[in-house]
């Protein structure tokens, strides 16, 4: 589809979900992320929901500023996927000691590893950047640096919520590894500090949510916003590169004879801030819960525990800022969706995967999620799909 246009108080949004269909308050937040006095664009994608301050699944695009909250806490979140050269028929009827594998050597939740992983330790895997990130911490919040301990031992672990570690096949039957995470603990500390250092500042004082508190341009606030945002994005993208690595070692040891290789890695975050350059304007884009979708660039979108995911190709839309949708997106929240589903109905939805089906994951049940194959349909203007995938294996926190 292409997009609707919603009036908005400086900006029109642009949205590639119908309006009719988005609850009230996400399109509260939508409306109030458009007074912005900075603001230059809005893009709504079709996994849009409730957000703090603002919502997931859009693209904001601002001159000068950056808002702290709209980028969430989990700064640097994402997905990253490999091809194998196995098959379907490479697997072994039970799965679960795989998954145990997997479990065993990845810590999910709030674990983390006894011993910090050295990127040197695997076999093949690009060092380049990894003595810089550990240079760059040592500029990061003060009040925030204490934890470099926890830090360098988080690397390389998964989480919990919506993060996952699956192993899928495609269409034609090819295993694909694919995993979902963020910046861990450090990433939401250093959040949580600079959203209240900028709404102590004097310009957001008068904003209409103070959520939405903002770092403007050449002050020593947003310089050292800056920093720490894209010292949490690298750390991110490191933190998937040893999921990773760690991923492909567990394969290689369990399904040893079928002699797996593994091709090129396809990372994307979906909670960013990129500098970006639309219409004649250098601007701060804001991906929340949106993936960079420009022409050519590969991505991952996600359904749920039990559906499919989606390896695509962008389009470069510049309408949507080069944009295009995180996952499925939440229909209903995680306590709406502990009320409303029970582990029979985990099990039912997720039959033929091997994953945990107890009522510790029960919020992250397919029912609890908007429906991938239609916000695909959705946003056909946006991406072009070059794999769809279904997991056999899912990891949870």
């Amino acid at each position: 589809m292409s997009y609707t246009e919603v009036p908005g108080a400086r900006v029109p949004i642009r949205m590639w979900a119908d309006p009719s269909t988005v609850e009230g308050v996400a399109m509260e937040q939508l409306r109030n992320v458009s007074t912005l006095p900075w603001i230059k664009g809005l893009a709504v994608m079709p996994d849009v929901h409730y957000g703090k301050g603002a919502t997931v699944g859009s693209v904001i695009a601002m001159q000068g500023a950056v808002c702290p909250a709209a980028v969430g806490v989990d700064i640097g979140c994402g997905m990253s996927a490999v091809k194998t050269s196995l098959t379907a028929d490479d697997l072994p009827g039970d799965l679960s000691r795989l998954r145990t594998r997997i479990e065993q050597s990845i810590p999910v939740g709030r674990g983390l590893h006894r011993d910090a992983l050295d990127p040197g330790g695997f076999h093949g895997l690009a060092t380049a950047g990894w003595d810089d990130l550990w240079t760059r911490f040592d500029a990061v919040a003060a009040a925030v640096r204490f934890r470099r301990e926890r830090a360098t031992q988080q690397l390389g672990t998964l989480g919990s919520g919506n993060h996952y570690i699956e192993l899928c096949l495609d269409v034609d039957g090819a295993v694909w590894l694919t995993l979902h995470s963020g910046s861990r603990n450090i990433g939401k500390e250093l959040a949580d500090f600079h959203i209240g250092e900028a709404q102590r500042l004097p310009h957001n004082q008068g904003l209409v949510d103070r959520d939405l508190a903002v770092f403007v341009s050449d002050t020593p606030q947003m310089a050292a916003y800056r920093h720490d945002l894209y010292w949490a994005q690298e750390y991110a993208k490191w933190n998937r590169t040893l999921m990773m690595a760690l991923f492909k070692d567990v394969v290689r040891r369990e399904l040893k004879k079928a002699a797996p290789t593994f091709e090129p890695e396809i990372s994307c975050h979906h909670n960013y801030v990129s500098e970006e350059r639309y219409d004649g304007m250098d601007l701060l884009v804001t991906r929340k819960g949106a993936i960079r979708a420009g022409s050519g660039d590969l991505g991952i979108i996600p359904g749920s525990m039990g559906t499919a995911t989606y390896i695509v190709r962008g389009l470069g839309n510049t309408a949507a800022f080069n944009s295009a949708s995180h996952g499925a997106g939440r229909k209903m929240s995680r306590n709406a969706a502990k009320k409303r589903f029970s582990t029979r109905d985990l099990e039912d939805q997720t039959r033929g995967v091997e994953c945990r089906k107890d009522s510790g994951v029960v919020d992250e049940i397919p029912g609890a999620y908007k429906s991938i194959d239609k916000v695909m349909s959705q946003q056909r203007d946006l991406v072009e799909v070059v794999a769809k995938l279904k997991q056999v294996v899912c990891v949870k926190g």
